[in-house]
């Protein structure tokens, strides 16, 4: 499965001309993602694979395991930053049975968000797959982070995603969360409804690739992945 679309068209945009495309087909081809998908009987369609580590530019991705219950507890259940996000019990020992069974669930990849120097920032979850589209939440980042650490980890999350194969996203947020829904907008994504607490939202990969460009300062290698 080619993990990127690499024909031309006619009329390319800034966004196709500037490498962004480029770079997601090298991170594939380099973790060799085609075959990998191929065989877990996914030759023709995106499907999520959990990467032991995902490297961006200062930060990484980490495929999360039962010794992290502890810390996704602490930053889920914190005052501030647990406001618009699902509650979650305080019970390590719930936390450690879910990522248990989360370690032989193929349908979402749940990441441990860390700095170059191993130290852990926040978490990241991509879930429920709908044909070529994935979802993406449980996004926190804890206080005292680099303020670049949202945007890159974003763009990680979107390199990963289109490297695998998927061409658009969906995802909700809470609307009292204004400065993420405001995010999300600025970086392409389309309302298509919403319910009485949150915002529905759909990107096309188009959009992505556009703002993967526009934001590649903070990306500027792109990705490297390793299982």
């Amino acid at each position: 499965m080619s993990a990127v679309n690499t024909d031309k068209p006619e009329n390319p945009t800034a966004a196709e001309l500037s490498g962004i495309s480029a770079q997601i087909q090298a991170a594939a081809l380099q973790a060799g993602l085609a075959l990998r998908l191929a065989d877990k009987g996914h030759a023709s369609a995106p499907a999520y694979l959990k990467a032991e580590k995902v490297l961006g530019h200062k930060l990484s991705f980490r495929n999360a395991t039962v010794a992290d219950a502890d810390y996704i507890v602490a930053l889920r259940t914190d005052e501030q930053k647990s406001r618009f996000i699902s509650s979650t019990s305080a019970d390590v020992e719930a936390q450690k049975q879910w990522l248990e069974k989360y370690a032989h669930d193929d349908r979402q990849i749940y990441f441990i968000i860390q700095d170059m120097a191993g130290e852990k920032i926040g978490t990241v979850r991509l879930y429920d797959q709908q044909a070529d589209s994935f979802c993406w939440g449980s996004w926190i980042i804890q206080a005292g982070a680099a303020s670049s650490s949202s945007i890159e980890s974003a763009l990680m999350v979107y390199h990963y995603a289109l490297a695998l194969g998927f061409q658009q996203a969906h995802f909700d947020v809470r609307k009292a969360n204004e400065s993420v829904w405001k995010f999300h907008e600025r970086f392409g994504a389309k309302k298509t409804g919403e319910t009485a607490e949150d915002l529905l939202y759909t990107i096309a990969a188009s959009d992505i690739v556009h703002s993967l460009d526009r934001y590649a300062k903070f990306l500027p290698r792109g990705i490297q992945i390793q299982f």
